[in-house]
């Protein structure tokens, strides 16, 4: 046009204006803009457009300003380029002055403040903007009435967002993507399938965003099967091989737990996006398996896609899951260069990888030179210090976050109470209790999981057995909480009470659930029940699961079934070294010293590294065998081999040992010699080694010692009593039995059970609660008498036994008259 001296029209610099700008080249648009020698209305919207769209809202607004005239598409342009540009509030503030000044809004005026609003989720500014729609009869549009739809579901009022899209006289494809995206971003994930489903039966067809929403559900829901239904359906439509949609569909798979579907449909993706990456990243991440996820982004670095701070946030979450540490610093390393370590959302990933890798020194560091902290910032270092059993600093940091005037989520509360539960600081988990029930959350599921278990392992059964009745939503989780706190405290019926209990309620156990059960079922010595919770173990196939076999091996040789303990051990296809223990331990306890040791050799030589527990388990073998050379030869491989200090329970088994070989002086040499204090189970251990071989002056020197950690302890006055007895000092037994009467020290009765046609009897010394407790004591009577001989010390075991079964024979009586 310059060369033939052409003089364009208004019409076609405003045209070349809309050209320049389409090809972003702002520099030229303004060059017409600037030689126009008249200009209209639209030349000067095109310029605000041009640079509100490249976010240039400063030029733009100058533009806006300079307008001799503006029109409603002057004000949208600007109310529009705010709200791209992530100004949310200023483009509200447009919309309000635009009304002000008299301009007539219509239907993009609208859509764009309703799109602000949804975005702050301004609730109140929202309806204020609704009733200007009512009164102006936009209401009724559709564009409109789409935006109101999706502002009232982003502002979580989705009752109001279904009431008024039920309400609407004309509805689009984009109003049902409206409705169904709100119902999935409030969590109503069924309510989301079936308007999808209702969608289809209105004849509306599919979109992009309509699908991407119901793929969301399905996720959210873990629906499966549902999902892949919907997949086909896609197919059938042409919209599987969408970008935005399979990466949905991909993510859906994922969230499900269905890896290898969801790397299918990644590799059959012609070009991938850095969505579709992160999808799968996460995916792989949040199912366990972080060298995959490791092995992706590695994929994604060597493409020309690059990487953001979703990428980054799945990267160090995989290299918490396999607790990299070495690979989690190469990509804090990566987050330091493409400056993304201080998103807040990267930090907390990088905070959390640090705590779950054992690094806390690390976790620490990064969370104080965070600039800015939020819930999940305090949530990630509250759990690193409970994860890493820090528990007191774990207390510390919920005070700072009460003190920096941050909110506790369930999160919060489950590590705090979890640290609670280890320290069984009973005190400070009641005050936090007291804060959960004024925050509202005392009836949460997660949380009072959490609660459940903290009184269990504070030893308050009824208290946790209360709480666990009033959560309203009965979870897996709080099943296997009060489950797991019956069996810790050793109350074995209780727990299969609710373990019965949770199958009534139609809620499917989990491995954990079925560990716990299985641990109940050694302790009592129920092999018949043991039995079937294994053929439910074997019918969901969990047999494999590491944890599950080495409780079934623990049971069955608790049990006395070393036969079946040895066929699970052998059949099982992973062993850690937990099962190794508990083979070990099982050998250990039925006096299969040699055994035990080939068990622990063939350990060592497939390459398990022992833990503090496999050696208790070695020297009770050892001790069994009276292989005290080999005690001590493993007893010093712990330190020198694998670095682990001895623990009490490991002295304690050393002095079994040594004491069972004759070597009593040498057994209390060791103890005084430890490096820590020895506790009554060590002198008690001493004591019963002093009956074997009947040392008299040892035995006195260990009684005191035990007296003096417990000056109430039955079991020193009954063993130093049976250790005179047997050396014939009567007198000292005498005097032993009248020290017990005058302190009032009274022998913990025994107690045994036996199991008859799926009843379990269990017998107490001097109780009554038997229905059948009348006929027990006649028995026992009985037995008493034909015990009896003429060997004196017999006799004094028996006299106190004769005669509290006389008196109970005279309180049946008593009782009989009385009927």
């Amino acid at each position: 046009m310059t060369i033939s001296g052409f003089i364009p029209t208004i019409y076609v610099n405003n045209c070349l204006i809309q050209l320049y700008i389409k090809c972003g080249d702002l520099g030229c648009a303004t060059i017409v803009f600037d030689k126009m020698p008249q200009r209209d209305v639209v030349s000067w919207n095109a310029m605000i457009f041009g640079y509100a769209g490249n976010g240039m809202m400063g030029i733009a607004k100058r533009y806006f300003d300079g307008m001799p005239e503006k029109d409603v598409v002057s004000w949208n342009s600007l109310v529009s380029g705010y709200l791209k540009n992530g100004e949310c509030l200023k483009s509200m503030e447009v919309f309000v002055e635009m009304g002000r000044v008299g301009v007539c809004f219509d239907e993009t005026s609208f859509a764009v403040v309703l799109k602000s609003c949804a975005v702050l989720e301004e609730f109140d500014v929202g309806v204020q903007v609704h009733s200007v729609a009512v009164k102006t009869a936009f209401d009724e549009d559709v564009v409109t009435a789409s935006a109101l739809v999706d502002m009232y579901g982003k502002c979580r009022r989705l009752d109001d967002s279904i009431r008024f899209f039920y309400q609407m006289p004309e509805k689009n494809w984009v109003t049902w993507s409206a409705v169904i995206a709100g119902c999935v971003q409030n969590n109503k994930f069924i309510k989301g399938v079936e308007l999808f489903k209702e969608m289809q039966r209105e004849c509306i067809g599919v979109s992009q965003s309509a699908y991407a929403s119901v793929f969301r559900s399905c996720a959210g829901a873990s629906a499966f099967r549902l999902g892949r239904q919907l997949h086909g359906h896609a197919l059938k439509t042409n919209f599987a091989s969408d970008m935005i949609v399979g990466t949905a569909i991909l993510d859906m798979y994922a969230k499900c737990g269905r890896m290898a579907e969801a790397q299918k449909l990644f590799d059959l993706f012609r070009t991938r996006n850095l969505q579709s990456f992160n999808a799968i990243i996460i995916g792989y991440a949040q199912s366990d398996q972080g060298f995959q996820a490791l092995q992706l982004f590695q994929l994604l670095l060597k493409s020309d896609v690059g990487f953001d701070e979703i990428s980054l946030s799945g990267a160090f979450s995989a290299c918490a899951v396999m607790e990299g540490y070495l690979e989690g610093i190469q990509v804090h390393a990566l987050a330091v260069k493409s400056t993304f370590e201080s998103n807040i959302c990267v930090a907390n990933a990088i905070l959390d990888m640090y705590g779950k890798s054992g690094a806390l020194a690390d976790a620490c560091r990064v969370f104080y030179e965070m600039e800015r902290r939020d819930a999940i910032s305090w949530n990630a270092i509250i759990a690193a210090h409970e994860q890493n059993g820090n528990e007191m600093e774990t207390l510390s940091h919920f005070v700072s976050m009460l003190q920096s005037r941050m909110e506790p989520d369930e999160f919060t509360y489950g590590s705090v109470l979890k640290a609670c539960a280890s320290q069984q600081a009973l005190d400070y988990g009641m005050e936090i209790h007291n804060r959960i029930i004024k925050s509202g959350m005392g009836l949460h599921s997660f949380v009072g999981s959490a609660l459940v278990d903290m009184y269990c392992k504070c030893g308050l059964m009824e208290d946790a057995e209360k709480i666990h009745d009033r959560i309203e939503q009965q979870t897996m989780i709080c099943w296997n909480a009060i489950i797991s706190g019956f069996s810790l405290q050793k109350e074995s019926e209780e727990a299969q009470t609710f373990f019965s209990r949770m199958l009534a309620m139609q809620v499917k156990p989990d491995h954990f659930t079925y560990a716990s059960v299985l641990d109940t079922c050694a302790n009592l010595a129920t092999v018949g029940l043991g039995k079937q919770i294994h053929a439910q173990i074997i019918k969901l196939e969990m047999q494999s699961d590491a944890y599950i076999c080495s409780t079934l091996v623990d049971m069955y040789s608790k049990c006395g079934n070393m036969y079946d303990s040895k066929l699970i051990f052998e059949k099982a296809t992973s062993r850690d070294s937990v099962t190794w223990n508990a083979m070990i331990c099982g050998y250990a306890q039925h006096g299969l010293g040699e055994e035990a040791l080939k068990i622990f050799e063939y350990m060592i030589a497939e390459k398990v590294v022992p833990n503090h527990a496999t050696f208790v388990s070695v020297l009770r073998a050892c001790a069994h065998i009276g292989q005290v050379e080999k005690g001590l030869h493993y007893f010093a491989m712990m330190s020198s081999d694998y670095g682990l200090a001895p623990q009490l329970e490991h002295y304690s088994c050393m002095v079994d040992l040594m004491g069972r070989a004759g070597q009593v002086s040498e057994a209390l040499k060791l103890i005084n010699d430890m490096p820590c204090e020895p506790d009554d189970v060590i002198w008690r251990t001493l004591l019963s080694i002093c009956k074997i071989h009947g040392n008299v002056e040892v035995a006195e020197k260990v009684a005191n010692s035990l007296l003096a950690l417990d000056p109430q302890d039955s079991s020193a006055y009954i063993l130093l009593s049976n250790i005179y007895a047997d050396a014939g000092m009567w007198d000292k037994v005498s005097d032993m039995r009248r020290m017990m009467r005058y302190h009032k020290i009274k022998k913990e009765p025994g107690c045994s059970w036996i199991e008859i046609k799926d009843e379990v009897h269990a017998f107490v010394a001097g109780d009554k609660a038997h229905p059948r407790w009348e006929e027990i004591y006649e028995e026992l009577v009985a037995l008493v008498d034909e015990m009896r001989c003429s060997c004196a010390d017999i006799d004094f075991y028996l006299e106190e036994e004769a005669n509290h079964l006389k008196m109970q024979e005279e309180e049946l009586k008593i009782s009989l008259c009385n009927l």
